[in-house]
């Protein structure tokens, strides 16, 4: 059998390879302004829930893919909000806390999260939070 030989590349255009190399850093997070980020009033007695499901699980995807604590996770949504000039109040880390619990068996991301931020994890990616 004989023996493999690394592949060579001559790059010769290196404009778009360095291009390609910072956007590889690149990040993107989209949030929708027609999002209802504040819960409807559901008409039952009690305390009104004050954020939306989604809002929630936004903030709890957030938190999983990057390993932050909840405190700091909350920072993070913060300074996106302001980032994108949207005028939402942010979460508070005892309402993700508590939503944490809610969310463990319903959140329809959940199977996909944890792969994703392991993947994201072992191509070399690092986040500042700590598990």
């Amino acid at each position: 059998m004989s023996n493999w030989t690394p592949t060579t590349y001559n790059t010769t255009n290196w404009s778009d390879y360095n291009t390609a190399l910072k956007q590889r850093g690149s990040l993107s997070i989209w949030f929708d302004a027609e999002m209802a980020w504040e819960a409807q009033p559901l008409g039952k007695r009690g305390r009104q829930q004050t954020y939306s499901d989604a809002a929630i699980q936004a903030c709890l995807t957030i938190k999983v893919l990057f390993g932050l604590p909840l405190r700091q996770t909350t920072g993070f949504i913060e300074s996106l909000l302001a980032l994108t000039g949207l005028e939402w109040s942010v979460l508070d880390f005892s309402t993700l806390k508590s939503a944490t619990k809610d969310f463990a068996g319903r959140n329809p991301l959940s199977r996909f999260i944890r792969p994703l931020a392991s993947a994201y994890r072992q191509h070399g990616h690092q986040s500042r939070g700590r598990r």
